[in-house]
């Protein structure tokens, strides 16, 4: 039988997604899409799950588009115009669902993480890697510049960080990555799964509510203006304020126990 293209295990409110084609370093191919949006979609409604890790099998954790498939479909017609725009807003889907998952969602990144590869990891909310990983956006390589990776790229690091990356198609280390903000902690690779799932455990452990409408605050505010975002975010902490679970939090921490959350 065909191995599935994308796996997914829950352990402990933590659900594990595996892009499943080390053969072709996992890249994102027509199925694999179709996949993830799929499991986006189940993840959603699922109350059972409060953290979510995303990673690869195999050697890397992605290698971006299907390159194959994308030249296969330029034959379709007029050089492949609607297979294109429907890849592209497809992917930018998949991309834009990760961040709308009530979920956190942490990569865990090894190996290479490029041009798509890499826009997933800044997709993601958080992001640890292993020591040796590289990241780039090296479409310009072979005459396609990364405008798709670019979007969650430069919302992640610096303009002028981003462009380069872009621009030069050079890849970056783990250590730099960590330093302009695209992955949050690097780690030996014998200790990449151990950390993402502590990572994982953690947030899993918080008030489920609170995270939601917090993950969902957090990217709202970001395209405000600084006092869109404070009446934003205020109208967010009256309505977390007002609920049964944050006032127990609350008085638990005063009187030194453990909160007894029902969510």
């Amino acid at each position: 039988m065909t191995e599935p293209v994308l796996t997914r295990v829950d352990r402990e409110n933590v659900a594990e997604l595996t892009l499943n084609r080390p053969g072709a370093l996992n890249a994102l191919s027509d199925e694999l899409l179709d996949a993830l949006t799929a499991e986006i979609a189940a993840l959603e409604g699922d109350g059972s799950v409060r953290a979510v890790i995303l990673k690869g099998a195999g050697k890397v954790f992605c290698a971006g588009h299907d390159l194959k498939e994308m030249q296969a479909g330029r034959q379709a017609d007029d050089r492949g115009r609607a297979y294109f725009e429907d890849l592209f807003a497809r992917c930018s889907a998949v991309m834009m669902g990760l961040q709308r998952l009530p979920q956190p969602v942490i990569a865990q990144v090894h190996g290479i993480a490029t041009a798509a590869g890499c826009q997933l990891v800044a997709s993601c909310d958080m992001a640890v890697a292993a020591e040796g990983t590289r990241f780039g956006v090296n479409g310009v390589n072979i005459g396609l510049f990364c405008s798709t990776p670019m979007v969650a790229l430069s919302r992640n690091v610096a303009p002028k960080v981003a462009f380069e990356m872009l621009s030069t198609g050079a890849f970056i280390e783990a250590d730099r990555a960590r330093e302009v903000g695209l992955v949050n902690r690097v780690v030996p690779e014998a200790d990449l799964e151990a950390e993402t799932r502590a990572l994982a455990a953690t947030v899993a452990a918080k008030l489920t509510a609170a995270v939601k409408i917090g993950k969902r605050a957090f990217y709202d505010q970001l395209p405000l203006t600084t006092a869109e975002a404070y009446a934003h975010a205020s109208a967010v902490m009256v309505e977390n304020m007002l609920w049964r679970d944050t006032d127990e939090g609350i008085n638990a921490f005063i009187e030194k126990r453990r909160p007894d959350w029902q969510d």
